[in-house]
């Protein structure tokens, strides 16, 4: 088994998955522009850490280490993991935008676990959450690590895009706004985006799991 650490940034954030807090009653968010619970929820707390004065001012260079070490000690703590399940895969490590990333990929002893992934990624959320609590316990901060594996989180995404893009072509045709299926914080992070740029509105309504994206038409 091996691990690949890199650290090219790229521009392409992806929202936290299981990051929201269910509601007592169903809420609506609206966003202008378009966002999820979980981008303000976490902008609210990195202003907080930030009005603290308690944090220390971090240069590009040393939030790119600090991503790079989240990466390496995830690498760790997941090829513990597989060892210890008998599970092959291999991990590759990256930062996209403002996140460390790492992906259980095909090995040469065998294809990534795909019963890792679960039905609808549940598997994998809770994966990643165990994940990013054995990094905040090594390093002593927070994390916000993505994981994948077997390109789920990939192939979801390159989904939900298109969905997104049809849906916002009906609301554009008709005038009238589209709710679409209860989704991921995840993947209504990804819907909010491409509704943003397409020049509409998006909110995210209803109370998890059950949590949904309101596309409305252009004011």
């Amino acid at each position: 088994m091996s691990t690949s650490p890199e650290t090219t940034t790229t521009d392409d954030a992806v929202a936290p998955v299981g990051t929201e807090t269910a509601a007592a009653e169903p809420t609506t968010e609206a966003t202008a522009p378009a966002t999820d619970g979980a981008g303000s929820a976490e902008a609210a707390e990195k202003e907080a850490a930030d009005d603290a004065g308690d944090r220390p001012v971090r240069s590009s260079r040393n939030r790119t280490e600090e991503l790079v070490r989240e990466g390496e000690v995830a690498a760790d703590f997941l090829e513990g993991l597989l060892d210890i399940a008998d599970l092959a895969g291999d991990l590759e490590v990256d930062i996209e935008g403002d996140r460390a990333a790492v992906a259980i990929v095909d090995s040469e002893d065998g294809p990534a676990p795909r019963r890792l992934v679960g039905p609808g990624g549940s598997v994998l959320d809770a994966l990643q959450e165990l994940t990013r609590l054995a990094v905040q316990a090594e390093t002593g901060e927070r994390s916000r690590l993505m994981l994948d594996v077997a390109g789920y989180r990939a192939d979801r995404r390159s989904a939900l895009v298109k969905t997104a893009r049809r849906a916002i072509e009906e609301v554009k045709e008709s005038g009238e706004s589209r709710e679409l299926e209860p989704m991921t914080a995840f993947e209504r992070k990804v819907v909010h985006d491409e509704v943003l740029a397409a020049g509409l509105t998006s909110e995210s309504e209803g109370v998890e799991p059950s949590r949904y994206v309101v596309i409305h038409p252009a004011s």
